[in-house]
């Protein structure tokens, strides 16, 4: 990726010698090697679980440029549980309405969260630089309630050694190298991850032969907060495709499709990009505003994955693991669910209440999320830009019928946006002992609800809850060392019951940490709920 001009960086995290750096190797039980999205959720999950979390990144704050700018619901609701969605929503540009258009034509509008009862929107425009601030926000007030977490910005690891049970770890610093062990290492260091490289592993997959431009326009503008996607879009310059959206601070995400055979240097000469813009802006108003170039990039997508996401006390995470097209917000939130399935299991296995075994169904059930992300990628890309004749005479055969014919929109493919991984099927799962809404079924994450005391996902607190609706409140069940939090509905609302009972009056749900259905049954059973909790760990 080339990029013009830079937006501000936050720096968060200067860098500060400490002792370790001249002292005798010091062993860590999880270190984390990147302070993205992705490492920085982990740290803070981790951390106030109790359990000690150092991250190393080679710089000292949140990056610089865009990245990422759409964050979804789901990657919302792990932030609330974290403390940290307040800021982002606030800032965010929010946003659950799209429109689609072919030419100068609009083919339908969609909603992605129509229905109400829900604290968070179906997605918020936010750039990563922000979402990483208010991140670390909330790790330095844990901090100082007394998370063990450290952060040590431009410590850049230059090797990585796997040693039986544990990792060695080489870094650099401003005042020169040091080592240091991990129990468990965590590479959260993106597409292009040194430590991938370092331990000399594949990351497989597909390059999608198209190059896209980003520009990142300021300016005022009264388009609604809405995302707006074109296929062969009307005005001049913009290729096959083109993207609208409003990020906060008065900035607007444009993307053109240029094709693949393309002189880079020239496509990213200010005039030819304003020439771009210039023709959207006035086919959309008749005019064209003051604007200024905040940020451009010209990028090549690619749709790939590692093999496997654990190699032995080293595991992968975020875009080090998987890659996605920018289309459809798979990335970060794909990322933050990672963090979101590794932590619980880590801090059970520090804590010696699970054994090291429990932390392989992190790869399992995300290379599973990893798979579903890039077939949805794939088959977006593979829409938008056809690369057979067959092929685009279908596409345009299903673009004609979506403009009067709703059984054709959802053949039509400008990105299938993210939205929680389901673990259907998958072990260390307990059964469906009741006849419940499919949405809210054993291996799906909860869905919010409004309830007395504010929402639903607000009492799930990252440990293994008891869901009890209608009836009297159950006992805390104490099993295999864990104790289950108790969250109680004694008269439910239309919205709960329409999302967890059904026709019944009464269920029992048990969730695991991360908030996915762990189990159900139609009344309170403590045996049965000892024994799915023994499956989810590993030990039933």
């Amino acid at each position: 990726m080339v990029a013009v001009r830079y937006q501000t960086a936050f720096k968060l995290y200067p860098y500060e010698k400490v002792p370790a750096q001249s002292g005798p190797v010091q062993r860590h039980p999880v270190v984390i090697i990147g302070g993205g999205p992705v490492g920085l959720a982990l740290a803070l999950d981790l951390g106030k679980k109790g359990s000690p979390a150092l991250v190393l990144d080679d710089h000292d704050g949140a990056g610089q440029g865009s990245k990422a700018i759409c964050f979804a619901k789901r990657t919302l609701d792990i932030a609330n549980r974290l403390g940290a969605s307040g800021p982002m929503v606030h800032k965010g540009v929010v946003w659950n309405v799209g429109r689609v258009f072919h030419g100068d034509g609009q083919l339908f509008t969609f909603d992605l969260l129509p229905e109400e009862g829900h604290r968070n929107p179906a997605f918020i425009n936010l750039q990563q630089p922000y979402f990483e601030r208010f991140l670390v926000d909330e790790i330095r007030a844990a901090q100082n309630a007394g998370a063990p977490i450290e952060i040590r910005g431009r410590n850049r690891v230059t090797g990585v050694t796997v040693k039986g049970d544990h990792a060695r770890v080489d870094v650099d610093t401003p005042d020169g190298p040091y080592q240091l062990e991990a129990d468990y290492l965590i590479a959260c260091d993106g597409a292009r991850s040194p430590t991938r490289d370092m331990l000399g592993l594949s990351f497989d997959g597909r390059v999608f032969e198209d190059n896209f431009l980003i520009a990142d326009v300021k300016m005022k503008a009264d388009f609604p907060t809405e995302r707006w996607f074109w296929f062969e879009p009307p005005f001049e310059g913009a290729g096959q495709s083109a993207l609208l959206h409003k990020q906060p601070d008065d900035i607007w995400r444009i993307d053109f499709q240029l094709g693949w055979d393309i002189d880079r240097a020239s496509e990213l000469d200010p005039d030819r990009i304003r020439a771009r813009v210039d023709a959207m802006l006035s086919s959309q108003t008749g005019t064209v505003p003051d604007y200024t170039l905040e940020w451009t990039s010209i990028y090549t997508f690619q749709c790939r994955r590692m093999e496997r996401f654990r190699h032995g006390p080293v595991f992968f995470a975020g875009d080090s693991a998987h890659q996605v097209s920018p289309f459809g917000a798979r990335g970060a939130n794909s990322g933050v669910q990672d963090a979101d399935n590794l932590a619980w299991k880590l801090d059970l296995v520090l804590k010696g209440l699970a054994d090291d075994a429990l932390l392989d169904t992190y790869a399992t059930e995300r290379e599973f999320g990893a798979d579903e992300n890039i077939l949805n990628s794939s088959r977006a890309t593979d829409f938008m830009t056809p690369k057979t004749n067959l092929s685009k005479l279908f596409r345009n055969a299903v673009l004609s019928l979506a403009n009067t014919h709703a059984f054709a929109r959802p053949l039509v493919n400008s990105g299938r946006l993210s939205v929680p991984c389901s673990y259907d099927g998958f072990d260390g799962f307990g059964p469906d002992a009741m006849d419940g809404p499919k949405v809210t079924r054993p291996g799906t994450t909860c869905v919010d609800a409004p309830v007395d005391n504010g929402f639903l996902l607000d009492h799930l607190e990252g440990a293994f809850t008891i869901l009890a609706l209608g009836g009297t409140a159950p006992a805390p069940v104490k099993a295999h060392g864990i104790t289950t939090k108790i969250v109680h509905v004694a008269t439910p609302g239309p919205a709960l019951t329409d999302r967890y009972l059904g026709a019944k009056d009464r269920a029992v749900y048990l969730i695991r940490p991360d908030q996915h259905v762990l189990a159900r049954w139609d009344d309170y059973d403590a045996a049965a709920i000892s024994d799915a909790i023994a499956t989810a760990i590993g030990k039933g």
